[in-house]
């Protein structure tokens, strides 16, 4: 790429692993003008977001994919990264002044370092959302944040290529990367869990659609939490309710996958909500004695 750092020439895009976030990222690309010339794919999941969403770009082994491209996306899972780089590297399949980006969360540009000893322009670009692998997930990108991390000169690059793919760019430095990915993970990941068993209880409650009784309740806390912090802790624990929190567990026994969850969480509910002033101390020791004595049916 002979583009000096700043807003990025209309470049040809390899998209190597058609996976859930690798295709999404591609067609965005390919609206914001660059145009995708090549792409991996080897399960038939993949070959079929490839055909939709990456719509007559040939399918090719990832050398030659990487080769045919001035930017190459590597959206493969973190783990399997840095070997590929290596490999990449090894059978010359970079070159000087190409764009080698990773969407992973975990890394940063560490380990695109076999690409920038051929003096490739490492980038990591992450988005902070989840991934269908379907169209819907170009509206989704619109105002999403992406993590930026790279070097000094380069990061205008990597800015306006969030830009373009209708993002907004959050700088993370190197050593931040695995605290910024833990945090989304404990969130969203979580969350899901969380949310998951939430329903599972509703339905042994005998609720028809847990799914209409949490979102309300659900989307007042989030956007509450979003918003204060601590300050929107509620229920229970926070009031220093402990035959409330009690009863509970003295009913969660007879649902032992989720009962070692709720007793996780009202520990450390309590502990937040003490430390925020929140929690009277002399309520306080009631909920954790209680949390001590149920801790174990």
């Amino acid at each position: 790429m002979s583009q000096p750092p700043g807003a990025p020439a209309r470049l040809r895009v390899g998209v190597v692993g058609t996976g859930r976030v690798g295709a999404v990222l591609g067609a965005a690309l390919a609206a914001a003008g660059h145009h995708v010339v090549a792409c991996s794919a080897v399960s038939q999941a993949s070959l079929d977001r490839a055909a939709t969403l990456l719509r007559g770009v040939p399918v090719r082994e990832v050398p030659d994919v990487a080769r045919a491209a001035d930017l190459v996306l590597l959206a493969v899972p973190d783990d399997d990264l840095a070997g590929l780089v290596r490999g990449l590297a090894d059978t010359g399949a970079l070159r000087p002044g190409q764009v080698v980006v990773h969407p992973g969360g975990r890394h940063g540009i560490g380990v695109l370092e076999p690409a920038a000893r051929l003096g490739a322009l490492p980038l990591a670009l992450h988005p902070a959302m989840t991934f269908t692998g379907t169209a819907l997930d170009l509206d989704r990108l619109v105002g999403c944040c992406f993590a930026v991390t790279t070097t000094r000169e380069l990061r205008p690059v990597g800015e306006a290529l969030v830009l373009e793919m209708a993002g907004e760019p959050v700088w993370v430095e190197e050593e931040d990367r695995a605290l910024y990915h833990a945090a989304l993970c404990h969130t969203s990941n979580h969350l899901v869990t969380l949310v998951a068993q939430g329903r599972q209880l509703l339905e042994a409650a005998a609720i028809e659609d847990p799914a209409r009784v949490l979102r309300p309740i659900l989307t007042a806390a989030l956007d509450n939490a979003l918003r204060s912090g601590d300050a929107a802790l509620t229920g229970p624990v926070s009031r220093g309710d402990a035959g409330t929190l009690a009863e509970h567990l003295t009913a969660l026994t007879a649902h032992p996958d989720v009962r070692p969850t709720y007793l996780a969480l009202a520990r450390e509910t309590a502990r937040r909500a003490r430390a925020a002033g929140r929690l009277r101390p002399d309520l306080a020791d009631r909920v954790e004695a209680v949390l001590e004595q149920e801790e174990t049916p």
